[in-house]
């Protein structure tokens, strides 16, 4: 599969991946074996393009977690801009902590709804590695320097934040995969609702 590289955009915000430790073979097995309505169903929660979960769930079976990230990653880049609309629909505004101060929502509210003025779609941006102490300071900071963006510059920029997104979502969502017949994973939010991005900014 080749490989992508991106130029990281001015005004991007460098976060660290998420560092998970990898699922069991056998519940990879069983990712690969579960039926494709229910695989696409809970990638759908990863990335809300169909056409991505469909050419996930399409491609199986995968011989370990990183051949699935990579075929995520592949299809993430191939995403159109159709596919790249249909996914940002499916992602939600940025959920403070119990206890943020009024101030904090209303600056919050107030920057997503310049961004969405400007852009015509939410904003999205991968918080894996923070703290959610953390988490407002940084969208906050990602909003307002992205607001500079050109509208194709920010375009390229959403794509990637939302395929890093899905790289963690799925590592997420194949630990879900049990033994259970007949089972239906959790997604990868409800799994995770502890995580630091969980609520994503936004998911």
């Amino acid at each position: 599969m080749p490989s992508h590289r991106h130029p990281r955009l001015p005004g991007q915000v460098a976060l660290p991946e998420q560092k998970s430790a990898a699922p069991s073979p056998g519940r990879l097995a069983r990712f690969n074996a579960a039926p494709a309505d229910v695989v696409t169903r809970a990638l759908l929660a990863c990335c809300g393009s169909l056409r991505w979960a469909q050419r996930l769930a399409d491609h199986r079976p995968y011989p370990d977690l990183g051949a699935l990230l990579a075929a995520a990653d592949e299809a993430a880049y191939d995403l159109t801009p159709a596919d790249l609309a249909e996914a940002l629909a499916g992602e939600s505004l940025t959920l403070l902590p119990d206890g943020a101060y009024s101030a904090a929502h209303t600056a919050l509210s107030a920057a997503h709804a310049a961004y969405e003025s400007r852009f015509g779609h939410v904003f999205v941006i991968c918080l894996d590695g923070f703290g959610p102490e953390e988490a407002l300071d940084q969208v906050l900071a990602g909003i307002r320097a992205r607001l500079a963006n050109e509208p194709e510059e920010e375009r390229v920029l959403t794509a990637e934040e939302l395929r890093r997104l899905a790289r963690g979502r799925i590592s997420r969502l194949v630990r879900t995969f049990d033994d259970s017949s007949g089972s239906h994973p959790e997604t990868a939010e409800s799994k995770d609702s502890g995580h630091p991005d969980s609520p994503y900014v936004p998911v």
